[in-house]
């Protein structure tokens, strides 16, 4: 299934106002699972409420950025992404909302981009989209200061793009099914990071949680737009079970997943 137009028909619908859009946000941080774990992560990070530079890379719609942004202003934000469009749209709208920290542009995640700049490199989501990922790992290891942390969320190989059985991925976009934890390991060391934490998500609560929050829906969506009607009550009877799931997969250990949470520090 191709995932990025039915995103880009649910960014139409919620970008038509300053207060949709930051609803939009909001729906996406309760209903992403990986989302969770990424403000988990964030939230543990000894410097997140202090002055620090960091790269979202491979931005997509902002809500990363958005939420760091929003709660600490004395960090600066730039967030590369490939999509011109998505890039307008975001500087337009940050800007409106007064988050001059911030700055969207372009950015090839795949060529150099800076040297010893970041104290953070947030990546969720973009990793499963591109095949040159040791040269990824290597620029963002440049850029990186000594002692700053690079946060990865991206499947894993137990099924973390939903592959049927004929090894095709659930989402269309994908150029791999997900890493196994010790591949994604060695390609980091190969890159220059000394010191790497590899732990699994969507364990077997966020497994349910994801096809009732994300699967289904997308599913729905795909095959007819009349469901855009619909989701409101679907999301009524379905996300309260889905918010316990997802609180169980962020807040446990799990010795598998389709899901991986990866730190790593230069």
């Amino acid at each position: 299934m191709e995932y990025d137009p039915i995103k880009n028909d649910l960014g139409k619908v919620f970008n038509q106002s300053v207060a949709l859009r930051k609803l939009f946000y909001k729906l996406l941080d309760l209903l992403l699972l990986r989302t969770w774990h990424v403000h988990k992560e964030l939230k543990a990070w000894p410097i997140f409420k202090q002055a620090f530079t960091m790269m979202d890379a491979g931005s997509g719609f902002g809500q990363y950025s958005f939420y760091i942004a929003n709660r600490n202003r004395q960090c600066t934000i730039d967030a590369v992404d490939v999509k011109e469009e998505q890039i307008k749209d975001c500087n337009a709208f940050f800007s409106k909302c007064g988050l001059n920290n911030v700055t969207f542009a372009f950015g090839d995640l795949t060529k150099p981009h800076a040297t010893n700049k970041y104290d953070l490199i947030l990546c969720v989501d973009v990793m499963e989209h591109i095949l040159e990922d040791v040269d990824v790992f290597t620029h963002f290891n440049k850029s990186m200061k000594p002692g700053a942390m690079l946060l990865i969320s991206t499947p894993s190989d137990q099924g973390g793009s939903n592959a049927d059985e004929h090894g095709e991925s659930f989402i269309g976009e994908h150029v791999r099914d997900g890493y196994p934890v010790e591949e994604m390991r060695e390609k980091l060391i190969k890159a220059g990071f000394e010191k790497i934490d590899i732990k699994y998500s969507y364990g077997t609560p966020g497994k349910i949680a994801w096809k009732l929050s994300m699967k289904y829906p997308m599913q729905m969506l795909n095959a007819t737009k009349l469901f855009f009607v619909l989701l409101p009550l679907y999301y009524i009877i379905t996300y309260p079970v889905a918010y316990v799931l997802n609180w169980m997969d962020t807040f446990g250990n799990h010795k598998t997943g389709t899901g991986l949470i990866v730190k790593a520090w230069k």
